[in-house]
């Protein structure tokens, strides 16, 4: 039998013009218009300078199973991937807060494009479905819903204070962090862009700007310091939070970092933890790789916490060769650490 693999982090093009034929005219329009607010605020950011899949050759990205279902599990089947978790490309939560009356249309609109994606069928495509973080309580029932949709993902904006709101430490989410908890759904955090890092973009003078996109996954550093060391682990112990895309080396010397920071007799101070940063990251986070780089690092981090991915159709993907690269990669690891990564540690947390 093949050597079962699910990649943690796969993506899907959700399109706002899929979104759009869901909404009702008056809310069609509000959304165009935030459409257009946030394309003239990233392109400012830019500096003028276009940048997208469309920069890259990308054969993943011309395959129909990039947009289409049925598609997608023949993709699947090329490549020897029994399930993915996917994630759109359209980054829904950067828009909602720029709808002024009707967000909520908007957000369960774009919830079921990404649950139709999936019904075709849910065990193998797992949806990564996102949440607005403008209304807790509506937040906390859009929960409620999604679970009954047998829901396992859920994914949150890396930073809300670019959107105007608090860090998630703050108390106002904590009705939302035990909706999760209770439910099981785990909240991911993909690796995105980072607005003080579009300096670096509007002066990173390389082609596909390789400078700027090698920065990214490093920038998770923030999310995991404001979700460990505030506490918030430590008062939702059952709460599961994957990071997307960010590889493995950096992660070892971080936790490292901040393990040394909380110990008895460093100058710092964190009243709020318990344990070490590293045990409440082995206890309740996971995270994502691509290819084999870092897997001699593994047992730093926990081999139960760590998730191979092929992230089809961007530029790092293995698709549609991954058994190869992963006896490439994988040669010399042990069977069951090594079936832990591909698949068994995605299976546990995502419940396939």
């Amino acid at each position: 039998m093949p050597e079962r693999l699910i990649s943690a982090d796969s993506h899907v093009r959700i399109t706002a013009d899929s979104v759009r034929e869901r909404l009702s005219a008056n809310v069609a329009a509000q959304y165009d218009d935030a459409l257009k607010a946030l394309a003239a605020e990233e392109d400012e950011l830019r500096g003028g300078q276009a940048f997208g899949l469309g920069n890259f050759d990308l054969e993943g990205a011309r395959d129909p199973g990039y947009w289409e279902p049925n598609a997608r599990l023949t993709a699947m089947d090329r490549d020897g991937v029994e399930a993915e978790v996917l994630y759109s490309e359209l980054s829904a939560f950067r828009q909602f807060h720029l709808i002024p009356d009707d967000w909520k249309e908007v957000a369960r609109a774009f919830n079921d494009c990404m649950s139709d994606f999936a019904g075709v069928n849910p065990r193998r495509l797992v949806c990564s479905y996102q949440l607005p973080i403008i209304d807790i309580d509506y937040a906390v029932t859009e929960v409620a819903r999604l679970a009954a949709l047998e829901a396992r993902s859920v994914h949150l904006p890396n930073y809300p204070t670019e959107l105007g709101f608090p860090d998630y430490y703050d108390a106002r989410y904590d009705p939302l962090w035990a909706a999760l908890s209770e439910t099981g759904i785990t909240i991911s955090q993909h690796l995105g862009n980072k607005a003080s890092m579009w300096d670096v973009f509007r002066r990173d003078p390389t082609p596909q700007k390789g400078i700027f996109t090698s920065l990214p996954a490093m920038m998770l550093c923030e999310n995991l310091a404001f979700w460990i060391m505030p506490g918030v682990l430590e008062r939702f112990p059952k709460l599961k939070i994957a990071f997307v895309e960010p590889g493995i080396t950096w992660f070892v010397y971080y936790l490292k970092q901040l393990d040394r920071m909380a110990r008895a007799g460093s100058h710092y101070s964190f009243p709020e933890l318990k344990e070490l940063p590293s045990t409440y990251f082995k206890r309740q986070m996971y995270l994502t790789f691509i290819g084999g780089v870092g897997i001699d690092l593994r047992h730093e981090v926990g081999v139960e916490n760590v998730m191979w991915s092929t992230d089809f159709p961007h530029p790092a993907t293995t698709w549609p060769h991954s058994r190869e690269a992963v006896d490439n990669a994988f040669g010399e690891v042990p069977e069951v650490e090594r079936e832990l990564m591909l698949s068994g540690n995605a299976a546990r947390v995502y419940g396939l």
